[in-house]
């Protein structure tokens, strides 16, 4: 068996886990990050707050991105608390 090279480290802007709202107002709980694993794409997961409490995932630059709002840029989930744990 082979062995895989070193992953490379996580970068430090991260989302933290915690509660999130989402620009268009509902709310989410940010469980951490991980990896895709055939590609290595950084990806956020996340449980929606409402309805069927569904289990998420979306790539990291898309998570942290601005949306336009208006003219304006907001971002696509701003932390609301952060968890302590």
């Amino acid at each position: 068996m082979s062995e895989l090279p070193p992953m490379p480290p996580l970068p430090e802007n991260r989302p933290v886990p915690g509660l999130y709202r989402h620009y268009k107002g509902a709310q989410y709980e940010v469980i951490g990050t991980s990896r895709h694993s055939e590609t290595e794409e950084l990806l956020v997961v996340y449980r929606a707050l409402y309805g069927e409490c569904g289990l998420w995932v979306r790539p990291l630059s898309m998570f942290m991105e601005n949306v336009e709002i208006q003219g304006e840029p907001v971002p696509r989930f701003a932390l609301v608390t952060q968890w302590s744990c």
